[in-house]
């Protein structure tokens, strides 16, 4: 073979890999972007079927509400206090455990939890008046003692509600956003120590409301009521939870020599906060919900994702 047949046919040789190697990568390429179209496929299916499952699980909380809106009392011996322990979603949509193989391996887990059952912060703002309520402020006060929470946090919550609910045009300059949840009062300056510290006791609602005396924590009673004390609490906590209180008059009568109760109490609750889980195959996902209950009409207030992320599950 002369040597221009030998430049030829390496010449086809070269050419010839080339287009295997250009073939090789569209392949690759086509093949790489559609397993990426299936992941997000499938990532976007989970997520529809995780807001639409934790959507029937808030509409099922607040089926809970408006039944008990029948009731003149809420307390905790009721059936809206009773979190839902985690239980497969197959066992709620069939009765037949042979026709839920098919279905997806997913966990629901939930509770609802009284929003009176927590000092409201926005009981600080006197709306009327444009000011810090004295009497309230000294409660909330009480509370950031008791909590080990630094005064100058209750000044500065206090102070940047205010600001922050001041009427337009009311000259309070550089007034803040307000915020809707406890996590936001940060946006007021509150370091995060002290917001941990708070979370479980205090409540941002939308308006001024009582505090349940057939709900609330101890704390939260000592707070709210002038000269009460651990001891006094804990005694009430007994006692409603073996007879919850009926009505304001029974409650006074367990604290006759502290009367007369100048703080915000009461035996029924109007806003509630639903929590919801689900884990659906390696994924975990946390929504928060706050209700109102108007009667037996129950509306969404608010409804937040709490947390989405991987279920890691414990080490052996």
């Amino acid at each position: 073979m002369t040597r221009h047949g030998h430049r030829q046919r390496g010449a086809a040789l070269l050419t010839a890999m080339i287009i295997v190697v250009l073939i090789v990568t569209l392949a690759s390429s086509m093949v790489w972007q559609q397993w990426r179209a299936v992941q997000v496929e499938v990532a976007e299916r989970a997520r529809t079927q995780s807001a639409w499952i934790l959507s029937g699980a808030l509409d099922w909380a607040r089926l809970i509400l408006r039944e008990d809106a029948r009731g003149t009392v809420d307390h905790l011996g009721e059936p809206w206090a009773v979190p839902l322990a985690e239980a497969r979603l197959s066992t709620f949509l069939a009765a037949d455990a042979n026709n839920t193989d098919d279905g997806p391996e997913a966990f629901l887990s939930g509770s609802i939890t009284d929003a009176h059952s927590r000092y409201n912060v926005t009981n600080l703002v006197d709306r009327a008046k444009g000011i810090v309520d004295p009497r309230e402020f000294a409660a909330f006060e009480r509370l950031c003692q008791n909590l080990g929470v630094d005064a100058s946090v209750t000044t500065l919550i206090a102070n940047g509600l205010r600001d922050a609910l001041a009427p337009a045009g009311s000259g309070t300059g550089n007034a803040p956003l307000l915020p809707e949840s406890v996590a936001q009062l940060s946006w007021l300056g509150v370091d995060a120590a002290s917001l941990e510290l708070l979370a479980p006791y205090i409540v941002i609602l939308p308006k001024v409301t009582e505090v349940n005396v057939n709900t609330a924590s101890a704390e939260v009673l000592v707070a709210v009521i002038k000269g009460n004390d651990h001891a006094t609490a804990e005694r009430l906590l007994q006692v409603r939870q073996r007879t919850p209180f009926e009505d304001m008059a029974k409650f006074e009568a367990q604290v006759a020599s502290l009367k007369p109760l100048t703080a915000r109490l009461s035996v029924k609750s109007e806003f509630f906060e639903v929590r919801g889980r689900l884990r659906l195959a390696d994924r975990v996902l946390e929504e928060s919900s706050l209700v109102q209950r108007n009667g037996r009409q129950v509306d969404v207030l608010r409804r937040e994702r709490v947390a989405s992320r991987e279920d890691t599950p414990p080490a052996n």
